[in-house]
């Protein structure tokens, strides 16, 4: 009897050691969060120098729902290297009580990047909502365009514009020809017509075209695999009209969503680290405002 509890034991303590070894990968790679999404919103705004360096730009990394780790802090370096080549105020932050009023008016672009969930309170999606419609920009990179976001009206409306539906699966990530639409945009200088990329490719329940998004580049579904094969079961996620970029005139404010950024390798593929360039100058208000000249909504100045 006292091998047999032994045992016992013994298989018992592997079993937690199991467990808990399973716990950690779930929160380390956040697919933890998936399941069991966090609705913390913070209260304590952190505490921002007023002698910031303008223009400046915000990046906002809270995630309540899947994190991407690697591309989360790939992505920082990356735009922190670029704000400094240029000149550009930066500050980095997850605490969503940053999105006050007065902490908002330091900053002339607002950089969402791999930002998922529920991440903000009602009165902080409000005071974000003001300054956008004000004259502020504001940047989505990859999962800023997820499923996550959809209980947020204000935001899928003037930002992505449809549902989300899915990302491509087995293989999860595929090299794909990207073709650049208006050429005269801002955010497209110096991007040629086609070019390849290798992403996990998002796709949503229709063409943000139909919603009144300017279209500023779509993926050619005829140069990868539109399919997600999970568990035995294989879903049709081609779109025929595929956007993976986008902008919109918000009030006096400018945005841009773009798809790309599952990895941190994104960053650095020549065309779309341009178009990241671009877009940050086009809605930091540097270079000149050919897209939305007049206000797209009812507000007067």
């Amino acid at each position: 009897m006292a091998i047999i509890k032994k045992i016992l034991i013994g298989l018992l303590i592997i079993a937690a050691l199991i467990a808990a070894g399973l716990f950690g990968y779930a929160k380390y790679t956040g697919i933890w969060n998936i399941f069991f999404p966090s609705t913390h919103h913070d209260s304590t705004p952190p505490e921002i120098s007023e002698s910031i360096q303008s223009p400046a730009i915000l990046v906002f990394s809270k995630t309540n729902q899947f994190r991407h780790r690697d591309s989360i802090e790939g992505g920082l370096i990356h735009f922190e290297e670029l704000a400094q080549q240029r000149g550009w105020g930066f500050y980095a932050t997850e605490n969503g009580a940053v999105f006050n009023a007065e902490q908002l008016a330091l900053f002339d672009t607002v950089l969402f990047l791999n930002a998922t969930g529920d991440m903000l309170s009602d009165e902080q999606e409000a005071a974000f909502e003001g300054w956008m419609e004000a004259g502020g920009g504001w940047l989505g990179v990859h999962a800023a365009g997820d499923g996550s976001h959809k209980t947020w009206d204000w935001y899928m409306e003037n930002f992505i514009g449809v549902p989300y539906v899915a990302h491509i699966l087995g293989p999860q990530f595929q090299t794909a020809t990207v073709v650049t639409e208006d050429l005269d945009h801002p955010v497209n200088r110096t991007i040629p017509s086609i070019w390849d990329h290798e992403e996990e490719w998002y796709s949503w329940a229709s063409s943000p075209r139909e919603t009144g998004m300017n279209i500023l580049a779509t993926v050619d579904e005829s140069t990868y695999s539109p399919i997600q094969n999970f568990r035995g079961k294989s879903n049709d996620l081609s779109m025929g009209d595929h956007p993976v970029v986008w902008s919109n005139c918000v009030g006096f404010g400018r945005s841009v969503y773009a798809t790309m950024g599952h990895r941190p390798s994104a960053f650095k593929q020549p065309q779309y680290q341009q178009i990241l360039i671009n877009a940050l100058e086009w809605t930091l208000g540097v270079v000149e405002d050919t897209a939305c000249a007049q206000p797209s909504s009812e507000l007067t100045p």
